[in-house]
């Protein structure tokens, strides 16, 4: 592709630049795992251009960092590293980025200019790619560069891209959402849905599994309509690709992939989830049964004013219908306390629900305003104690369920893809299962970046503790 070569040739311009001196980097993601992925994009067009990376901002000198705008804590955590940054740029003249979903809303933007214009270099979602150009006028013209699209880009392949795992990799498929869902500004700052050609998606499976990659994480903001817009007119259509259109196809081939022992993916919709990628997870014997299901709110009324497009009663119903078809399924969720308009009874419903499904983990949020999104305009905001009573009601409730599901761990041999050693304590090894639950044990260093077997011993709540069993 053109403009990837042009970026190759400014990677090249700026690897001469800094020719013969010691260039470092420092990257702060925050965020979602498809940020986390860009990351890994950007990362690996910093290497190329000769810069290094370091885990200590103070020892860079560029500093990036890539930006979320879901929740308004993101944006605390910007400000707050910008102040931090203000008197190393000054002292060292260091070369401070900012990319990411944050920057491609223009309030933000004109926040930066005018409260932290020292700020070298501004790009979004969009003009990702272009980086190395970018980096390159801010080194060679000394200019400061504001690089945004406002209309959705294109996907492009052939980046480099430094991976921060030697056994897991994320794999995004797709790009931008269409589902307007009533909370969320992801539409407006990654656009409309976009899917990844299956020939590239599977080429670069493909190339992870011989460089030793065990896991895949297939990305996107909604996968499961997965080559949709494509199927409807909305983009242009790709030539079929071993049987790839749709995304239950692109699982079953991704499965057949030698090499590769487990398939995740995140984040689906519950009005896409069809009856063919159920049952493609189900006959994928590498694809993991823990599915990530997002409710988001358990009541009719308040999914409604989400624009989710399903009911209380049509989750459930698709839940029941994923349990008796899927043997061992186990499920995750996001919900979301405190939408404008929830009562009590909305509230209630939102329990009922967890405790019908049982959810193996639930990932809760407070309902944080964002700019430019229908909730944000709507009257009824719910008052923050009474969000925070509520969350705090539904963390009891949770934490109560994974007590009881832990147990049912306790005596099981479970498969575990072994990380590396134990944050927390280094003379033990920490992997997970293939319901992503984090196990620790004892075992020699060759155990590392393998898939072994294991005897769940206890439960502590946040990690099960195991042994392992001899082969």
């Amino acid at each position: 592709m053109q403009e990837i070569e042009e970026q190759k040739r400014y990677m090249k311009e700026v690897k001469k630049i800094n020719e013969g001196i010691t260039k470092k980097y420092y990257i702060l993601t925050m965020g979602c795992q498809l940020n986390e992925n860009d990351s890994e994009k950007l990362s690996g067009m910093l290497e190329e251009m000769g810069y290094s990376k370091v885990e200590e901002e103070k020892e860079a000198d560029l500093v990036l960092l890539n930006t979320c705008c879901i929740r308004e804590n993101a944006e605390d955590k910007l400000f707050g590293k910008l102040g931090e940054l203000k008197r190393a740029k000054t002292e060292n003249g260091i070369i401070i980025a900012i990319g990411g979903c944050m920057m491609q809303q223009d309030h933000m933007i004109e926040k930066i200019k005018k409260s932290y214009s020292f700020v070298d270099l501004i790009f979004g979602t969009h003009t990702l790619h272009k980086f190395p150009e970018d980096l390159y006028q801010v080194l060679n013209e000394k200019e400061k560069i504001k690089d945004v699209l406002d209309i959705d880009g294109e996907i492009y392949e052939g980046l480099p891209i430094k991976r921060d795992s030697k056994i897991k990799a994320s794999v995004t498929i797709m790009n931008g959402c269409n589902n307007f869902c009533s909370y969320c500004i992801v539409p407006y700052v990654r656009g409309r849905e976009r899917s990844r050609n299956p020939k590239d998606i599977m080429e670069e499976i493909v190339g992870l599994a011989k460089e030793g990659y065990k896991e895949i994480t297939l990305l996107g903001q909604n996968v499961n309509s997965y080559l949709r817009s494509e199927k409807e007119g909305l983009r242009p259509k790709f030539e079929e690709y071993e049987g790839i259109h749709s995304f239950a196809t692109l699982l079953r081939k991704v499965n057949e992939i030698k090499g590769i022992e487990r398939i995740r993916f995140i984040s689906p919709h519950p009005k896409d989830f069809t009856q063919d990628v159920i049952e493609a997870i189900r006959d994928g014997e590498k694809i993991c049964k823990l599915i990530h299901l997002p409710l988001q709110s358990g009541s009719t009324n308040i999914l409604k004013k989400m624009n989710r497009k399903y009911s209380k009663e049509q989750y459930l119903k698709l839940v029941e219908n994923m349990k008796k078809t899927i043997p061992n399924l186990t499920l995750s969720t996001d919900i979301i306390v405190g939408f404008p308009g929830e009562t009590e009874e909305d509230f209630e419903d939102t329990l009922d629900v967890v405790r019908k499904v049982k959810f193996e983990q639930v990932y809760m949020f407070l309902y944080s305003r964002r700019v430019g999104t229908p909730g944000d305009k709507m009257e009824d905001q719910i008052p923050e104690e009474i969000k925070h009573e509520r969350f705090n009601r539904l963390k009891k409730l949770v934490e109560e369920q994974m007590k009881e599901s832990n147990q049912k761990y306790v005596g099981t041999i479970q498969t575990v893809l072994v990380d590396g050693p134990s944050k927390n304590n280094k003379t033990l090894l920490s992997g997970r299962t293939d319901s992503n639950k984090v196990v620790i044990f004892e075992g020699p260093q060759n155990c590392i970046h393998q898939l072994v077997k294991i005897k769940i011993i206890s439960e502590h709540m946040w990690y099960l503790r195991g042994e392992l069993i001899e082969e």
